[in-house]
């Protein structure tokens, strides 16, 4: 049985689906209503769930750490995510966005360059990702670093996570995922390329 919780922090309704201490899914959203349709848009289907008013303790634990990422916080928390119910492919995606640290992005070329196959497919998966902002697919741009789309309220959301991120970064770094690598990037060059950041 997946249990689905949702819970306002801050004006923000964060959500998450939970198998026993394992997170199935997670989402935020301006509305409680929307948090929990991205919810129910990535569980398995073939899965009994149902929505719980008052958080578990696990649950409540877990949407605080949401929350603390959402507000661009480092957490202590390693979640365990129920990855092995997706594709082998998408997996190695999750797993290699997993691994762009608060203040830095990456591309969709450099992560496909990084796990195998092109950028639409890495952008596809970053567009129904299952466990944001967990797995934090708003640090994956575009080529020239434009910002593209996000499945959580588009650009905009996208745009002022990142601007929360900033961390004054000004060298690229190179992440080693299994023995292959791409470059991250400040958050800072897809911000100065809005005009947000002067």
């Amino acid at each position: 049985m997946i249990e689905v919780y949702s819970l306002n922090l801050g004006g923000v309704w964060f959500s998450v689906a939970c198998a026993r201490e394992q997170i199935v899914a997670s989402s935020f959203g301006p509305t409680q209503k929307s948090a929990i349709a991205k919810i129910l848009e990535t569980i398995p289907f073939n899965m009994p769930f149902q929505v719980f008013h008052e958080p578990s303790f696990f649950a409540r634990t877990a949407l605080a750490n949401l929350k603390s990422l959402y507000d661009a916080e480092t957490i202590n928390v390693d979640f365990s995510l129920a990855l092995g119910r997706l594709p082998v492919y998408t997996q190695k995606v999750l797993k290699a966005t997993l691994h762009v640290p608060l203040g830095y992005v990456t591309t969709y070329g450099a992560i496909a360059k990084a796990v195998g196959g092109g950028p639409r497919a890495v952008g596809n998966i970053m567009a129904s990702n299952p466990f944001a902002p967990i797995v934090p697919c708003h640090r994956v741009v575009r080529a020239g670093f434009k910002v593209g789309d996000y499945g959580l309220g588009g650009s905009k959301v996208k745009v002022e996570l990142l601007s929360r991120e900033k961390q004054g970064f000004s060298e690229t770094k190179r992440i080693v995922v299994n023995g292959r690598g791409f470059e991250v990037f400040p958050v800072e060059c897809v911000l100065k390329g809005l005009g947000v950041l002067i």
